[in-house]
């Protein structure tokens, strides 16, 4: 993977990809051209055909080069903002297309920040976590200690991406204290 990244690199720091500005171009700006993670690879280009056609050119030399394939018919491209011709972009390139928000790494992206219903599936796993322990075969120290390592933990992960919106922290709270003084 390091060698893929290194080739996507040259790609930009040759004009022939653009990657993804965050920023702003006077200062404080950074071009994110991929992301790595374990086998996952997003690569951030200009939605035009020669820059769809220089990535299907250099995943075609990582597979010379490494002897990995890119299985294309697992890949996505995601369209952000108004792309004309999208379907023929992901032809050309070989894969499907599909639409923000979507789910990577088990965050939502391109999902509205603030929105409440974005933290359903932490809430979720809260009540899952709670559902599965036994309250009456722990003690309190039990209880404190699962509440502190385990359901502490679980928001810190959407944290990374979103801020929490104060009636899910409160919810959350509310699920540590009744599990913690007996009311679950």
């Amino acid at each position: 993977m390091e060698a893929l990244s290194r080739m996507i690199l040259v790609l930009v720091a040759n004009g022939h990809m653009t990657g993804y500005l965050i920023g702003t171009p006077g200062g404080g700006s950074i071009n994110i051209s991929h992301l790595l993670f374990a086998d996952d690879t997003l690569v951030f280009c200009e939605a035009n055909q020669l820059q769809v056609r220089v990535l299907k050119a250099l995943l075609l030399c990582f597979e010379v080069a490494s002897g990995l394939k890119v299985n294309l018919d697992k890949s996505e491209m995601m369209p952000i903002g108004g792309v004309q011709r999208l379907r023929h972009l992901a032809n050309t390139l070989g894969c499907k297309t599909g639409t923000l928000p979507m789910t990577y790494l088990g965050l939502p992206l391109g999902a509205p920040s603030r929105v409440v219903a974005l933290w359903d599936t932490v809430i979720e796993r809260v009540e899952q976590r709670l559902a599965g322990w036994k309250r009456m075969y722990l003690s309190k120290g039990g209880r404190v200690t699962l509440i502190k390592s385990t359901l502490s933990n679980l928001p810190t992960y959407f944290l990374f991406l979103f801020p929490i919106p104060a009636r899910v922290a409160l919810r959350i709270e509310k699920l540590q204290r009744d599990f913690l003084w007996g009311g679950i």
